[in-house]
């Protein structure tokens, strides 16, 4: 089949790579209609992520008709349409059953590799390095999912793949990061980040009750898409961020602050991210964090940061103490997928948000290495691309 791997640092290819098989009696093959390039899938491209290995197949946002099951798979047949959640969850751990997926303690078959980095192991994911379990991803003509008795959910009819692809991931972190706020009406809410996930952020809070958004970018087309849902938009190139959202809240800061940005801030954006930039051209950091080092700032007395942008390592002159003796609450997760798709295909379904709308660039696999390149380097007004094997 043909499938996006990934060969190095900027090197990704469309190659033809072997056919899944049922590994697991809990397994099915989906053939994939619909999957899509993420955010955190640069992370990959820029050699950001760790325990990547040349030739993985990648992506984790996909769909697809179901042409195989394993024998004990008893809740999907072949023809099924479903979509994948990114998180691979066995639903019967200690963290599935609360609802924690992206927790699972068994999807991992590297968790001890995970452990010596994290301490414990998350979930398995797709597509996204062999320290969470170097499952092949989605961004192929076809994919074998794990625990697939729990993970995809079933599409009703009528319903294209573009409004439900990205219940895979996007609109699902996105939510819980407008979730994750507290949102009980009339908050005002800045979020770092107008991409994909921060554009499902921005539409999230305004449904949860959120008054006020307010949007921090510097593309101008993510900037008008965010004001097109109703939020206040400032460019972190032409304002101090601090100061107009202190102006903005009369001095008290944001009511909750989401980090929809993560380990690849702009590396010019302030003195501090330049630092950050160098510390990891030059191996003595991990990541660069300002962003979140901002939202901390921004965020008022007894406040909320929601964290949704990936981050790997260990982070650099994180104000701890601004965030200890001013009461702050700190929210953040890989996002638990399962826990929340009954709910958001249900708002789909209701009309209350049509999620294809961040959609730009639609195209084969083959055209897939270019768009990367495309949506890293926000070229041609490039805010979300979907991929059709």
């Amino acid at each position: 089949m043909k499938a996006i791997t990934w060969h190095g640092k900027g090197d990704m290819r469309c190659e033809t790579v072997p056919d899944p098989k049922i590994e697991d009696g809990r397994d099915c093959i989906i053939k994939v209609t619909s999957c899509a390039i993420c955010g955190s899938d640069l992370h990959i491209m820029d050699g950001m992520i760790p325990g990547m290995e040349r030739g993985d197949v990648v992506g984790h946002e996909c769909m697809g008709e179901v042409v195989e099951v394993g024998k004990d798979n008893k809740k999907l047949k072949v023809g099924d349409r479903v979509v994948v959640p990114f998180t691979i969850s066995c639903g019967e751990c200690f963290f599935c059953q609360k609802g924690f997926f992206s927790g699972c303690e068994r999807s991992n078959p590297n968790a001890k590799v995970a452990e010596k980095l994290w301490g414990h192991s998350p979930a398995g994911l797709f597509g996204y390095s062999h320290i969470l379990g170097g499952f092949p991803g989605g961004q192929a003509e076809y994919v074998r999912v794990p625990y697939a008795d729990v993970g995809p959910i079933k599409i009703p009819e009528g319903m294209t793949d573009e409004q439900v692809l990205f219940l895979s991931d996007i609109f699902p972190t996105g939510f819980m990061g407008a979730d994750f706020c507290n949102i009980q009406g009339g908050e005002t809410i800045a979020i770092w980040g107008c991409g994909p996930v921060g554009q499902m952020a921005i539409r999230s809070a305004f449904i949860l009750g959120a008054e006020r958004v307010i949007a921090i970018d510097t593309v101008p087309e993510r900037l008008a898409l965010a004001r097109a849902a109703g939020a206040e938009t400032l460019d972190f190139r032409e304002v101090d961020i601090y100061d107009a959202i202190q102006e903005m809240t009369k001095g008290r800061g944001a009511d909750a602050c989401i980090d929809a940005v993560g380990t690849e801030a702009d590396g010019t954006a302030s003195f501090d991210s330049v630092i950050d930039r160098i510390k990891v051209a030059t191996f003595m950091g991990t990541d660069r964090p300002h962003v979140l080092r901002q939202a901390i700032h921004c965020c008022r007395n007894f406040g909320t940061v929601s964290i949704i942008g990936v981050y790997g390592g260990l982070l650099d002159k994180i104000p701890f103490g601004s965030a200890i003796n001013r009461g702050l609450t700190f929210r953040m997760a890989q996002t638990p997928v399962q826990h929340y798709l009954p709910r958001l295909l249900g708002m789909i379904q209701d009309g209350k948000i049509d999620p294809s709308f961040v959609i730009t660039h639609t195209a084969g696999l083959e055209d897939g290495p270019d768009l990367y390149k495309t949506f890293r380097d926000k070229k041609d007004g490039c805010i979300k691309v979907v991929l059709k094997p």
